[in-house]
C-alpha cells in the first residue's frame, strides 16, 4: 500500500495540468461511484489526478489514485485492495484503466454494496458501455464523458486568459457581444488555425512530433481499445485500419457500404459493425436525418476531430470539410445535430439551420451561417466555447 501512496504523491508533485477541464464542476463528486470515460488521448489520467490535487491536496491519505495496468492487480484483486484501503481510512478511490481488469463491473457493484463509506472514481474507454452491457452497474454509476480541448480551452491556454463556456442559445441571441468581448482581449483566428492543426488532445504540448504521436494513438485506440473490448480478432486488424482509412479520404462523405465491403472484403452488416465501433472510439462521427436511429446506415460520415483529418490525409485538406468538422464536433457534446435540408449542412437541436459557408445564405435567408471574417455572420470559432 505505501508503494501506491508513494508513487501518488509523486504524480501530484509532477502533474502538469495547465487547463482546469470544465468537466471538473460538472460532475456531481458527491456520487458514491463515478466513470469517466473518454477516447484515448483526452487527458483522463490527468484529469484523475487533477481532481486529487485540487479536492484533496498532494498529502492527504484520504485519497489514492491507482493504475489497474499494475502487475500487483494480477494476483490481488481489487475488492481486497479497496478493502484494505479503506480499512486505512481511505475514502476516495481513483481508479485508471478499469476497462483492462477481468470482472470490472461485478467487483465494482461488491465496492459499491459492501462498503457504502467509499467513493470510486474510475476512467475507461470510449468504447465501453458502462450501463448498457454491465446490469452489474445500472442505476449504481453515474456516467461522464471527457472531451478533448474546446477551442475555448485551448485559447484560454494560449493566451492566459479565462474565458468562460457559452451555452448554444447564449451563443445563437448574444454572439456578437461575445464576439466584442473575446477580441478585445485577444486575436482568436490567429489560433484557431492551430487548434484545427492539433488543439484536441492535450498532448500537442508535448515535446513530440504531434502527427505522429496523433497516428501511434490512433492504432492503440484500434489495437486496444476497440479490439480488446469488442472481443476481435487480430487477424481482422487490417480491415479496421483500411475502413478507417478509406472513410478518412472522402470524409465527410455519405458512406457507399457496398463499395466499402469489397474494399476491405468484408460483408455489409461486418462493414456496418466496424463503423460503429469507430464512432464508439471517437475516431469518426455519424451524422442522421432527423428521426433516424443511430445503427442505420448514416447520411455522412465525418472525422471525430478535425485534427485527425491533417494526421491521415496525406493531401491537402479542404477548408470547408475541416469547418463542418469543427461545428459538428463542437456542438455534440450538449446539443442535438442532424442532417439539414435546403442547402444546410446541419439541423441544430430541430430548430435552427445552418451552412458552413455564406455562399448558401442567398439561396436561404433563414439559414444561420458560422463563417469568420464576415459581418452579420456568427464566427465559426464562437461555436469552439460551447464547453
Amino acid at each position: 500500500m505505501e508503494a501506491f501512496y508513494r508513487t501518488h504523491k509523486y504524480l501530484l508533485s509532477h502533474l502538469n495540468s495547465p487547463v482546469r477541464r470544465g468537466l471538473m464542476d460538472e460532475i456531481d463528486w458527491r456520487d458514491r461511484l463515478i466513470g469517466i470515460k473518454g477516447s484515448r488521448g483526452v487527458g483522463k489520467t490527468t484529469f484523475l489526478l487533477s481532481y486529487a490535487r485540487e479536492f484533496f491536496g498532494v498529502d492527504n491519505r484520504d485519497c489514492l489514485y491507482i493504475n489497474l495496468n499494475h502487475f500487483f492487480f494480477s494476483e490481488v484483486t481489487l475488492v481486497d485492495f479497496a478493502a484494505r484501503f479503506r480499512d486505512q481510512g481511505g475514502k476516495t478511490l481513483l481508479i485508471d484503466q478499469m476497462f483492462k481488469y477481468p470482472n470490472w463491473s461485478r467487483e465494482l457493484r461488491y465496492c459499491y454494496d459492501h462498503f457504502p463509506d467509499l467513493r470510486i472514481v474510475f476512467t475507461g474507454s470510449s468504447v465501453m458501455r458502462l450501463k448498457e452491457e454491465n446490469p452489474d452497474l445500472s442505476g449504481k454509476v453515474s456516467s461522464y464523458y471527457l472531451r478533448g480541448f474546446s477551442f475555448r480551452e485551448f485559447l484560454n491556454l494560449m493566451t492566459g486568459n479565462s474565458f468562460r463556456a457559452c451555452t448554444f442559445d447564449g451563443v445563437m441571441d448574444g454572439h456578437a457581444a461575445i464576439e466584442k468581448e473575446v477580441c478585445a482581449q485577444t486575436n482568436p483566428l490567429r489560433h484557431f488555425r492551430d487548434y484545427l492543426h492539433h488543439g484536441f488532445y492535450p498532448f500537442f504540448l508535448e515535446k513530440r512530433n504531434f502527427s505522429e504521436n496523433l497516428l501511434k494513438t490512433m492504432n492503440m485506440t484500434l489495437e486496444v481499445d476497440v479490439l480488446y473490448i469488442r472481443q476481435i480478432e487480430q487477424s481482422y486488424l487490417p480491415k479496421l485500419r483500411k475502413l478507417l482509412y478509406l472513410l478518412s479520404l472522402d470524409a465527410p462523405c455519405a458512406p457507399n457500404v457496398s463499395r466499402l465491403s469489397k474494399q476491405i472484403e468484408a460483408s455489409r452488416a461486418t462493414v456496418m459493425n466496424y463503423i460503429t465501433y469507430l464512432k464508439e472510439a471517437r475516431l469518426i462521427n455519424l451524422l442522421y436525418a432527423p428521426g433516424e436511429e443511430a445503427g442505420r446506415k448514416p447520411d455522412r460520415v465525418y472525422l471525430y476531430n478535425s485534427n485527425l483529418m491533417y494526421a491521415v490525409n496525406q493531401l491537402p485538406v479542404d477548408e470547408a470539410s475541416v469547418g463542418e468538422t469543427f461545428f459538428y464536433n463542437q456542438l455534440q457534446k450538449d446539443n442535438l445535430v442532424n442532417t439539414g435540408s435546403k442547402n444546410a449542412a446541419f439541423l441544430v437541436n430541430g430548430t435552427h439551420s445552418f451552412s458552413i459557408t455564406a455562399r448558401t445564405k442567398a439561396k436561404n435567408p433563414a439559414m444561420y451561417c458560422a463563417v469568420d471574417g464576415i459581418d452579420d455572420m456568427i464566427p465559426l470559432w464562437l461555436f469552439g466555447f460551447l464547453y
